[in-house]
């Protein structure tokens, strides 16, 4: 794999610049990246949160040819106005958020990158009800949209909502079989080729216990069909699971990926059980793309003491991919 890094700073109202300052001062960060936001935020940023570091500026036209230089920050420049270093989150941010996405998926396309890494971006401005999430919004916006796939991953343990940011209520009518088998399909690829490393799934079920009192079961009609056209493309998957009893040590430990029906199924537990040790991968898309597992964290701007653990773990795992 190609892996020139291509970072978009996201939310300029975030922690990403900070936790972004300390993974590099300390030596966590070995291969250069391109950084894409506003150069003269991210200077006072720096400069308020006390680190130093050298900057060096990429211009538009050099893209195409794209050479990073080591030991320094890489920045291709987006114009932003900012009256605040730290400052709430709010609407004025939105135009250079996309800005800086597109910005971004345009060297992507035109340096034949192969990895984004987008910091937090909080919804409530950005996305205005127009997508469920970032994870959407990237796959619209390169094409791939209703391919994308979510993985919260981590080195012993990864999980996967087949719904990603969408009310409960809506849940059951967004699940289908041909959807837990394309994701499911796509995840097995992802290990197997790009991991090395053997899938074994667990599915949970949609209801409480695996049961309803409803005519329609989603686990009869839907969840049980696709694991069983599952295996017989020889994938490995077990289920479907109650998903109040799957994540206990002795039964999660017979796997090391979990399908869930939807958001906080699988991911609350995943992040009492990682914390910061895990980080929101979108497969299914031209190229990888990876955010740390946490938000903005607005109320922790400009204090300095906010944990790089998940960024870390971003770069630790980008060297475990295979280039095949």
């Amino acid at each position: 794999m190609n892996k020139k890094i291509i970072i978009v700073a996201g939310e300029p109202y975030s922690v990403f610049s900070e936790i972004l300052f300390k993974s590099i001062k300390l030596k966590k960060i070995k291969k250069p990246f391109l950084l894409i936001c506003s150069k003269k935020l991210l200077i006072a940023q720096m400069k308020k949160l006390k680190f130093n570091f050298k900057i060096n500026t990429i211009e538009k036209h050099k893209i195409k040819k794209l050479k990073l230089s080591k030991n320094c920050i890489n920045i291709l420049d987006v114009k932003f106005k900012f009256n605040k270093v730290f400052d709430k989150i709010n609407k004025n941010s939105s135009k250079y958020i996309e800005k800086c996405f597109g910005e971004g998926l345009n060297v992507i396309k035109n340096s034949n990158a192969k990895i984004l890494i987008n910091g937090p971006v909080s919804k409530k401005y950005f996305l205005h009800k127009k997508f469920l999430g970032v994870t959407e919004y990237i796959a619209k916006k390169s094409g791939k949209k209703n391919h994308e796939v979510m993985l919260i991953y981590n080195n012993k343990l990864a999980v996967s909502p087949i719904t990603t940011h969408l009310p409960l209520s809506e849940v059951s009518k967004k699940i289908s079989t041909k959807k837990i088998i394309r994701n499911v399909t796509t995840i097995n690829s992802f290990f197997k080729y790009k991991l090395k490393k053997k899938a074994k799934f667990a599915i949970t079920g949609l209801n409480p216990h695996c049961e309803t009192i409803k005519n329609f079961s989603e686990e009869k009609r839907i969840i049980l069909p696709a694991i069983k056209k599952l295996k017989k493309k020889k994938i490995n998957i077990k289920g479907p699971f109650s998903a109040d009893t799957l994540f206990l040590r002795k039964n999660v430990s017979k796997f090391n990926i979990v399908i869930g029906m939807y958001h906080d199924q699988v991911l609350t537990p995943m992040k009492t059980l990682y914390e910061f040790k895990a980080i929101n991968i979108t497969l299914g898309l031209p190229f990888l793309r990876i955010t740390p597992d946490h938000g903005p964290n607005n109320l922790m701007l400009g204090k300095n003491k906010s944990d790089p653990t998940s960024l870390i773990e971003i770069f630790t795992f980008l060297g475990q991919i295979s280039d095949n």
